[in-house]
């Protein structure tokens, strides 16, 4: 994962179900730029304006994020947010209310570059939906900067599973252990996004949510570099079977992880 790679490219089409987009909702958006330009060298161009001020987030003049500016008025949590593609944001978002989700924004067309929706599961976590037209989610992967994996963390795995399997087509392959609750969603043999299940270790004042991992080419400069920017370390950088971990959170408090692959 340490070559630049372009698995489809913004204007391919994307296997429904596939996380195809990260966006952030913040409250200050010319600071949340800084933060993020310094720490990934992100550059930042303006993009769809339906919800407010916006930007497209690039890396070498590719696009990798977006990034918004909430109403002062909207008491929404600051946090990243997958989009996963779909071929139909319309017939998704019904699924999604059939099987006991929720849409909150949407469905709605997002200029040129396609339409979206916001929904959460029925655990309240938040996810978004993407129907690409021109534009189609992040365009390189597998470079430091780049979003590397997404993952929601939740009470339990059996349950949620289910709907994501039923709303995208996943396939669920669950890790085999008995103080583990894992599953890993996999699209045409391919993982692409894990959910675990961490009982009462959720924090309280969060739920069930979605979390972001970044790739970095050294986890331990970039968390000690996110105290330098003014955010703060969540969880320490530590060895895991893909790579060193930490989790951070931005100067608004926007949680994600980065991950150092192993070379």
């Amino acid at each position: 994962m340490t070559e630049a790679r372009e698995p489809a490219g913004p204007h391919a089409r994307r296997a429904p179900g596939t996380p195809c987009w990260v966006s952030l909702m913040a409250h200050g958006l010319a600071a949340t730029e800084e933060f993020y330009g310094e720490l990934f060298g992100w550059e930042f161009r303006p993009g769809p304006q339906q919800l407010g001020p916006y930007v497209r987030a690039l890396l070498d003049g590719h696009e990798v994020a977006g990034m918004g500016q909430l109403p002062p008025d909207r008491r929404l949590p600051i946090a990243w947010t997958p989009y996963l593609a779909s071929d139909d944001v319309d017939r998704t978002a019904e699924a999604v209310r059939l099987c006991g989700g929720t849409v909150a924004v949407g469905p709605l067309d997002a200029a040129e570059a396609g339409r979206m929706a916001i929904a959460a599961d029925p655990s309240g976590a938040v996810f978004g939906i993407w129907q690409g037209a021109t534009h189609l989610g992040a365009a390189i992967t597998g470079v430091p900067g780049t979003p590397a994996w997404n993952e929601l963390v939740t009470f339990e795995t059996e349950s949620v599973s289910k709907f994501y399997a039923t709303v995208f087509g996943y396939e669920r392959e669950p890790v085999v252990s008995a103080d583990f609750d894992y599953v890993t969603l996999h699209l045409a043999g391919h993982p692409v996004a894990g959910l675990h299940g961490v009982g009462h270790a959720l924090p309280r004042d969060r739920g069930p949510h979605w979390k972001t991992y970044f790739e970095v080419a050294d986890a331990d400069a970039t968390v000690r570099q996110v105290a330098d920017l003014g955010g703060r370390v969540v969880r320490q950088p530590q060895d895991s079977p893909h790579g060193r971990v930490a989790t951070v959170a931005d100067p608004e408090g926007a949680e994600f992880s980065v991950i150092q692959n192993p070379h």
